[in-house]
């Protein structure tokens, strides 16, 4: 076949695949049914928009089956992205913003070929481009618009991938297997890319509103991931070679012993960032693969949220700010780990923070430092537990104790004895709602007598993740929906879908539900016959006390959050 006929074959192959009848795919398929597909035709002719995205809009199909619909029908391979791993050499080939305009991302290649994910198989021009880019053949797969953007975003990283390079390329296995690895650490760590690379890990932590970074080690490669709003995202991959020297730059600049990678070791890193102390708190910890080391970000200085952020209705704002006017007594906030109690209880320091009053902290760690306040951390090594360190904290004239968790029967004692004496306690307690906090201090050995003489109110909480403002999918509710939520006619709810504005996940940032139970005399009653949760609540509900479940029913029929979140966040309530 001559080059001219081979040229006329390409041009039919493209005209012919320009318009690919996907629909009459999904019908053939029983994927959709004849009347979706008309109704679909119908508002595609008003709107303009590809079929596959008016089916994939209107609710009828999901985005990743019209995908593989059409992978079928053009006889191309499909690629999942959210299982594929993708390799970071592939990514060097084409730019980030490269792209993000052809809506692409290579996905592994070798020194002849490059596998590029698409959603449009078929454009041929630009597989011509990046053939002439590249230097290598290239192969489409085809993938969806979701997982391609959902992809650059993970995987890409202009601000550091360059820095990522030059680690890669100083730690190539081949050229550090004959070398041994800590005596030129101990000699080159400070001109290294390493210092670089860790620096910007940092910032990007920070500017991402990360709450951890998770540095990895397995077989093959050193993983790295970043808690944001609550869920791990994994940001990149480095050299497994270069993974101790890593490891030895953030134990350096978090006085950590490097000699020393049989123990965990615990750490910490003070940085400014545009006038702000960022607290970082670096933990380590020996695995089979290598140490593994987990960075918190704590707030620092200057980042608090004043009461009225703290995002309480109206209602609960009202008896929140009651509880607080309380000159003595304990106030408790409850919840699991990572709902936000410690930042609810700095709001209220930073609230009620006035030169006529002395408060002390005792805390593990201090997450955030306020003026004016005395902030003690607790050292176990030292002694310096929440026990020992409440007993010396009331010598110090204190009018307000923030206690930093308790923990155990002594701390809950000395506690208790102190709000009785005429000190307002402020601390946090793990239980699952504000009336099963009762029992558990019960369990801790405090005389129920006791307990109600000194507590004063109780607060849980749990975060959950907003839905992104920007694209989130508009669905009906389900029967099943509607009774959990408690409502008798269908209504519109919402569901993550995700776009660039929120990295793909479909959520952007948290808010808090609460649950505030005031210590009413009915209250104070039940507690002293040792009455069960079930019975507090009960009388707690009958004297307005909104529960946590109906604080976020108001968020999920606003449509600020699916109600995933609101059953996950609330599954034991």
């Amino acid at each position: 076949m001559d080059t001219k006929t081979k040229q006329e074959n390409k041009n039919i192959n493209k005209s012919n695949t320009k318009n690919v009848p996907i629909g009459e795919v999904l019908l053939q398929n029983k994927m959709i049914t004849e009347e979706q597909l008309e109704y679909a035709l119908k508002v595609q002719k008003s709107r303009g928009k590809r079929l596959g995205d008016m089916l994939i809009e209107l609710g009828y199909i999901k985005e990743d089956e019209v995908a593989k619909a059409l992978a079928e029908r053009l006889k191309v391979d499909y690629a999942d992205l959210s299982k594929f791993k993708i390799k970071i050499n592939a990514l060097d080939l084409l730019t980030k913003s490269y792209a993000e305009e052809n809506k692409i991302i290579p996905i592994e290649c070798n020194e002849r070929m490059v596998v590029i994910a698409t959603s449009d198989p078929m454009n041929f021009y630009l597989m011509d481009d990046i053939k002439v880019r590249t230097g290598r053949n290239v192969k489409f797969v085809l993938s969806t618009k979701t997982d391609i953007e959902r992809a650059i975003a993970q995987y890409y990283d202009e601000t550091s991938s360059e820095v990522r390079a030059n680690v890669n390329q100083q730690f190539e296995l081949e050229k550090l297997s004959i070398l041994n690895l800590d005596e030129q650490l101990k000699n080159e760590i400070e001109n290294s890319p390493i210092v670089k690379f860790v620096n910007t890990l940092i910032f990007n932590a920070v500017s991402s509103n990360a709450s951890d970074i998770h540095i990895e080690p397995n077989k093959i490669n050193t993983k790295i991931r970043m808690r944001i709003d609550g869920q791990l995202i994994e940001k990149m991959e480095i050299n497994v070679a270069a993974h101790n020297s890593l490891v030895t730059r953030i134990k350096i600049m978090a006085k950590m012993d490097i000699s020393e990678k049989r123990v965990p070791q615990d750490g910490r890193i003070e940085i400014q960032e545009k006038g702000k102390t960022i607290d970082l708190r670096v933990s380590s910890i020996p695995t089979v693969f290598g140490e593994k080391i987990v960075i918190r970000v704590l707030g620092g200085m200057g980042n608090l949220l004043g009461i009225s952020n703290l995002g309480l209705t109206s209602k609960n704002s009202e008896i929140f700010n009651k509880i607080i006017k309380s000159p003595n007594g304990i106030i408790l906030v409850c919840g699991p780990t990572g709902s936000g109690k410690t930042t609810t209880l700095y709001s209220v320091l930073k609230e009620v923070n006035k030169s006529t009053v002395n408060i002390v902290t005792i805390e593990d760690p201090v997450e955030y430092r306020l003026d004016g306040i005395s902030q003690v951390q607790v050292n176990n090594k030292t002694g310096l537990t929440f026990a020992s360190g409440l007993r010396s904290i009331l010598r110090q004239d204190p009018d307000i104790i923030m206690l930093g968790e308790i923990r155990d029967t002594e701390t809950a004692e000395i506690a208790v004895k102190s709000a009785i004496t005429g000190h307002l306690v402020l601390s946090t307690i793990h239980t699952n709602s504000a009336a099963g906090t009762i029992p558990r201090l019960i369990d801790m050995n405090i005389e129920p007598f006791l307990l109600s003489s000194a507590i004063v109110g109780i607060i849980a909480q749990r975060l959950v993740k907003r839905l992104c403002p920007k694209y989130k999918f508009e669905y009906t509710s389900t029967k099943e929906e509607m009774e959990y939520l408690g409502i008798n006619e269908p209504i519109k709810l919402y569901k993550a879908t995700g776009c660039k504005e929120c990295d793909q996940t479909g959520y952007k940032g948290r808010l808090a539900i609460h649950e505030v139970l005031p210590v009413t005399t009915d209250i104070k009653r039940l507690i002293g016959r040792n009455a069960n949760e079930y019975e507090i609540e009960e009388i707690a509900v009958k004297q307005g006390m909104t529960t946590l479940k109906q604080d976020g029913t108001e968020y999920v029929i606003k449509g600020i959050i699916s109600i995933e979140e609101l059953m996950k966040a609330t599954y034991s309530i």
